[in-house]
């Protein structure tokens, strides 16, 4: 049974501070001309950075102290809690849950991690917006109708396989699934330019890997965990496509105004308006 710490506010910010927040993350979302989407479980901002690549102001949320985080802002918090209190306050969301207990490395010394897509799921499907959730290819009992992305189909010297569910709306196909035809080179070996490597523990040349995966700020904690900025960047794309879709659809179902001046006298919003402000 999950323990209910999971559920629970860790109490560092006070609900009025981080609704201020989102409303200032808002506020520069709308001068930018763009949307606001939450990362949850955001780590150092593997998929941030593909994110803002693809035209989002990002909200970063997790449970450590992130100081090489990416993104726009960031909230010390519990991604769980955060996501059913403040949720819908988003554009879209996108979530990491903890992969360590679906990773064979960490089966193998006996760590206990917990297992958080489930409660995530449910607490992503409240908000009534479209989302993501990504994790390794060890969780794959737990996702639903997942798609794969691989490095090879991105350019990068790693195939680091993910998974990718998607809520609320259809998300990409996966690309073809490209042949693994490079070997990879064994840690603890000097990578040359075009190496295959697996980025894995206490692996060596962080630097060649940073420069792979375009993530210079990481250090080897973030670059061992993170999903490419390759796979976000794709998956952004697609999203931004079905926002702007339903805001066309949003667009198409507004009462005609009895009259105007050659023009509608009010248009919906970008964002979804937000009636349910506490402050």
């Amino acid at each position: 049974m999950l323990d209910e710490k999971w559920m629970r506010s860790i109490d560092i910010w006070s609900h009025e501070e981080i609704l201020e927040l989102i409303d200032t993350a808002q506020l520069q979302a709308d001068s930018e001309g763009k949307r606001l989407l939450l990362d949850a479980y955001c780590c150092q901002g593997g998929m941030t950075s593909g994110y803002q690549d693809t035209g989002f102001v990002v909200f970063g949320v997790d449970i450590d102290v992130q100081p090489r985080y990416c993104g726009d802002f960031f909230v010390r918090e519990n991604a769980i809690y955060f996501i059913r209190t403040y949720g819908h306050l988003f554009d879209a969301i996108s979530a990491s849950p903890p992969c360590q207990d679906y990773s064979l490395t960490q089966r193998i010394v006996d760590n206990d991690f917990p297992r958080l897509i489930s409660p995530t799921r449910d607490a992503l499907i409240a908000t009534g917006r479209p989302w993501v959730i990504e994790n390794v290819v060890g969780a794959r009992a737990d996702l639903i109708d997942p798609i794969e992305l691989c490095g090879r189909s991105f350019g990068l010297n790693t195939y680091r396989h993910r998974l990718f569910e998607f809520g609320d709306w259809a998300g990409p196909e996966a690309p073809k699934h490209p042949w693994h035809d490079q070997k990879t080179v064994k840690m603890g070996r000097e990578l040359k330019p075009g190496d295959f490597y697996h980025a894995v523990g206490n692996f060596q040349q962080v630097e060649y890997v940073r420069q792979d995966l375009n993530l210079p700020w990481m250090n080897r904690d973030g670059l061992r965990e993170c999903a490419p900025r390759q796979y976000a960047q794709y998956i952004g794309v697609h999203l931004q496509d079905e926002l702007r879709a339903r805001d066309d659809e949003a667009m198409h179902d507004m009462p005609t105004p009895a009259w105007s001046f050659g023009e509608p006298l009010w248009r919906p919003r970008r964002i979804p308006v937000r009636t349910n402000r506490r402050y």
